[in-house]
């Protein structure tokens, strides 16, 4: 069983780590990461959840995502998530995430990687993945208006994509 490390509203580590499933004491908080890859193309490798997962079943979603699990950083978290969920290789060594969303639960570090990936070097987790695929800003605006993907702020996709390539918060 997963086991989440908690933390307090500071981001320092709590001593309680909860399981999968369990609730979350009021004060403490989970890390979460999602890793958007982007081509040179300004493509973001998209994934499309399987139909049996939990939340949001068989809908199209961001490169990675996943917890950050019990004696993980974030970046170590992230490495393994891309590892496990598209079987490539990324050195997340000094790769920071470029930012994070607080919510009701935990922290939600965003990172995004400038890669050009062919999909056929790809090797998906069947437990998580069901296909991939390569889309651009306003595809992906379209489909969350459409229902099938998971739906996001326009503006946080918007900027994901803004922000390949650059750090902070000003042009």
């Amino acid at each position: 069983m997963e086991k989440w490390d908690l933390y307090d509203k500071n981001r320092v580590k709590s001593d309680i780590a909860v399981s999968r499933g369990e609730e979350i004491p009021t004060g403490l908080y989970r890390v979460v990461i999602h890793v958007a890859i982007i081509n040179s193309e300004e493509k973001m490798l998209i994934q499309q959840r399987q139909p049996f997962k939990h939340s949001w079943p068989n809908m199209w979603d961001i490169s990675v995502g996943g917890h950050v699990i019990s004696g993980e950083t974030s970046s170590q978290g992230a490495q393994r998530e891309v590892k496990e969920e598209l079987g490539i290789d990324v050195d997340f060594t000094d790769i920071r995430p470029s930012f994070t969303v607080n919510f009701e639960t935990g922290f939600d570090d965003y990172y995004i990687i400038g890669k050009d990936i062919e999909l056929s070097e790809l090797t998906l987790q069947e437990s998580e993945v069901q296909a991939v695929k390569f889309a651009d800003k306003d595809e992906i605006l379209s489909m969350i208006d459409s229902g099938i993907f998971i739906p996001y702020h326009k503006s946080l996709i918007a900027m994901i994509f803004d922000m390949k390539d650059k750090s902070g918060a000003h042009s």
